[in-house]
């Protein structure tokens, strides 16, 4: 492929020693040009200073400095480190139109004389200067209106076709042929291709490599995905020759796992409780063998992230925090990520999660970033979070959806608390509806657990509205179930094997599609934990005979591995105990063979 129409325009803006300011839409490959084309074809180094994170002591200081001729204290006029690199540079400021005023009249300097302060970034190295950004009202906080400042530089205004994205994922995805993709891309109406922009499009192609749902890939815009269309990624997944995958198993944890592997950002929006913080935590603590780096926004300043110091070389360092130090391997979580405390820290994360450093400064043995959030509206309720733009939102190679069932907490609370959760769980899961089960989250349901366990009243663990209203849940089921009131689940099944054997074989008789016993079997196998299958794995295999094909298809399909496991040496017992024989008990059924499901309940 030739040069791109943004690659001739850096070549003669360096040989003409011109400021080039560029305009273009987010995500369109215009930071990712300038750090490939420039040290490939000038062999000079890209000095990236992300403008929307900047406060005005990043760039230049004052500092009392020790004078070698007079040996007395005097003001020196300190720049940043990456501004004085040692060899030849081309200066990038990103997002140039998102930084504060003082930020804006510094940047001007720079483009208009190629100084700072006191300092010649040309005798610093500096071979050219160059402002990006996108010029959309809606996602700058200034426009430069000054023709004085105007009449200094030469401006490009650009789309997707004058940036070389198409030779960059071509090289990143060198198994397949992407002239499928490029194609379906280019036959989409405008506004689709603007919200299907190269950086989404690269995500999709990151997830589909990786076995994951390409629709991940697609933004959460304040809240709500992006809607270019599922024809659309139905079609991007023909032109891979990949499945369209609309799930896999134990969907969280698995993304977790790959974004480690992989080094990517990703982004979990999940209701209150759901256990977003705690998988994360606990997926990081099992892939490193080290705690996360945790940040919670609403209590973090940019001073907790890096400050500017003076450094022995006169120049200006980033002193980064001590958690993101060393050479150890290291996993970010953004806990509460759109509840930030300012927007300077907000605007700090933006180089954090697109760049992968802080104040141009590497982050050493950053493995992957996790960013934690509510939606805008639960149970009909609106929560306080900060809306978001395209350019935030885009910068997640996954942005996923955390459904109530999405990250399974059920074993873990009764490996925890064991009795009184199963009972809990068995509540939650059938004598509560969904709305119900909204209203109650894995944490809300740990604290009733607790509660019961200290003698405390039930109610004062619900979420408390104000004026006396309490979340509108009843909890005499839960009560009761807590005190003792069996109804049905495994141990009732497992109470009375032959005669709930003799009614599924009965309600077979009537058609494929059981009866009343079917269902309320069905659903009992469906909700329970694995230790709860496995402690009651000769019962399972018992029924499991008498259950319509497609039911037992469900246990099968979408399920976590260990779970699936369980399901697929149960299928293996069954069909040994119907091989044998063994113990036909009254209603025509077959107990399992001897031994056959030792592996099931050992695990």
């Amino acid at each position: 492929m030739g040069e791109s129409r943004l690659e001739r325009f850096i070549d003669g803006m360096i040989a003409a020693g011109i400021t080039g300011q560029i305009f273009g839409e987010h995500g369109i490959g215009k930071t990712s040009t300038f750090l490939s084309y420039v040290p490939r074809r000038h062999d000079l180094d890209v000095v990236l200073v992300p403008a929307a994170n900047l406060t005005p002591d990043d760039l230049l200081v004052n500092a009392p400095v020790r004078d070698a001729v007079t040996g007395e204290l005097a003001l020196h006029q300190l720049i940043m480190r990456q501004l004085n690199p040692g060899r030849g540079f081309v200066l990038l400021i990103d997002d140039s139109l998102q930084a504060g005023d003082t930020i804006q009249s510094q940047l001007m300097q720079i483009a208009c004389n190629w100084t700072l302060g006191e300092h010649d970034l040309r005798r610093l190295g500096c071979a050219g200067v160059f402002l990006t950004d996108n010029e959309s009202a809606a996602e700058t906080s200034a426009r430069r209106t000054d023709l004085a400042v105007l009449d200094r530089m030469a401006t490009l205004t650009i789309g997707a076709n004058d940036t070389s994205w198409r030779a960059s994922l071509t090289a990143r995805f060198p198994r397949w042929d992407l002239d499928a993709v490029f194609r379906l891309w280019a036959a989409q109406p405008p506004p689709v291709r603007r919200l299907l922009a190269p950086r989404t499009l690269q995500h999709m192609l990151d997830l589909a490599d990786a076995g994951l749902p390409m629709r991940w890939g697609l933004p959460l815009l304040n809240g709500a995905r992006l809607e270019v269309g599922d024809d659309i990624v139905v079609q991007l997944a023909a032109a891979l020759g990949v499945p369209d995958v609309l799930t896999v198993p134990d969907p969280v944890r698995r993304l977790l796992r790959t974004a480690i592997a992989r080094r990517w950002a990703v982004l979990l929006q999940g209701p209150p409780g759901c256990g977003k913080t705690e998988v994360a935590k606990q997926v990081v603590r099992e892939e490193t063998g080290r705690d996360a780096v945790y940040f919670s926004l609403p209590v973090t300043n940019v001073e907790d992230l890096g400050v500017p110091v003076p450094s022995s070389d006169g120049t200006l360092d980033t002193l980064l925090t001590r958690a993101l130090l060393g050479p150890q391997p290291k996993v970010i979580i953004w806990d509460e990520y759109n509840r930030p405390k300012d927007r300077a820290a907000f605007a700090r994360l933006m180089e954090i999660t697109q760049e992968w450093s802080l104040a141009g400064r590497p982050i050493e043995a950053l493995r992957a970033q996790f960013a934690l959030q509510n939606p805008p509206y639960h149970v009909g309720r609106k929560l306080q979070v900060t809306p978001n733009n395209l350019a935030q939102a885009s910068r997640f190679t996954a942005s996923v959806e955390v459904g109530r069932d999405d990250i399974p907490a059920g074993q873990w609370l009764i490996d925890t608390y064991g009795r009184p959760a199963e009972a809990a769980l068995d509540w939650w899961k059938f004598d509560i509806d969904d709305e119900g089960r909204d209203w109650v989250s894995r944490r809300t349901l740990e604290r009733l657990i607790k509660l019961h366990l200290h003698d405390q009243p039930l109610q004062s663990g619900l979420i408390y509205l104000g004026d006396g209203e309490y979340a509108p849940i009843p909890l005499a089921g839960l009560e009761a179930r807590l005190a003792g009131e069996r109804r049905l689940g495994l141990p009732e099944l497992a109470a009375d094997p032959d005669g709930w054997a003799a009614r599924l074989a009965a309600g077979r008789t009537d058609g494929d599609e059981g009866t009343d016993a079917t269902d309320l079997v069905h659903q009992v196998f469906a909700n329970a934990e694995v230790s709860q299958l496995r402690a009651h794995a000769d019962v399972v295999v018992r029924l499991l005979r008498h259950l319509p094909p497609k039911l037992r298809a469900t246990y099968l399909v979408g399920q976590a591995p260990d779970r699936q496991r369980f399901w697929i040496d149960a299928v293996k017992a069954m069909a040994a105990a119907r091989a044998a024989g063994v113990g036909a008990p009254p209603g025509g059924g077959s107990g399992p063979a001897p031994g056959a499901v030792d592996v099931l309940a050992t695990g």
